[in-house]
């Protein structure tokens, strides 16, 4: 009798993502969370130097500071890690006396990089959302879930996501993302 070369394979097993993608954990930077009205937004605009953007879901970013829409009156503002308490003075000089809040988030999160071919399937295995680029474009972001823990989602450019994840839930970010990037099932 002729032996048959065949190969069992299990029914998720054409379901695996075989990605190109890379990890990275993204460099500590000096991070806020800032909340105030319109006057109070354009204000702070002036003083970091980048646009705080009136667009939900949307990014602005100018040289390495960015400004992330995350609601009507909330954004996140990331600039690089030595100018943190010149951007705190700056703000709360230039908006004394208006209503609203700047609060160093600088050691809450951590930041995971996904680059690459691939990387939306990898962010599909625990993220809900559509992210093909016309849905999410370039400078999309908003507030999400990854499997359980909660993220900030932004796509910086094409083939290039950023995921803020709460310091205590990035271990467990990251092995589901291994998993994702190796096509591992388990």
């Amino acid at each position: 009798m002729a032996e048959v070369g065949l190969t069992r394979r299990g029914p998720l097993d054409a379901l695996a993502v075989r990605s190109g993608a890379v990890l990275s954990v993204v460099p500590a930077e000096s991070r806020f969370s800032f909340r105030g009205g319109e006057g109070a937004a354009r204000a702070a605009s002036e003083v970091f130097g980048v646009l705080l953007p009136e667009v939900g879901c949307r990014s602005e970013m100018r040289g390495e500071r960015a400004a992330l829409w995350l609601g009507p009156d909330e954004w996140l503002l990331l600039a690089p890690v030595g100018e943190g308490p010149e951007i705190a003075a700056a703000i709360g000089r230039a908006l004394a006396g208006k209503p609203h809040a700047l609060v160093d988030i600088g050691h809450r999160d951590t930041v995971i990089g996904v680059d690459g071919a691939g990387c939306e399937a990898v962010l599909a295995a625990g993220c809900p959302l559509d992210l093909d680029c016309a849905t999410f474009p370039v400078g999309g972001c908003t507030r999400t879930v990854f499997a359980k823990a909660g993220v900030v989602l932004w796509r910086v450019e094409v083939g290039r996501f950023r995921l803020e994840v709460a310091r205590s839930f990035a271990p467990y970010v990251w092995r589901l993302l291994e998993e994702a990037v190796s096509g591992e099932r388990g």
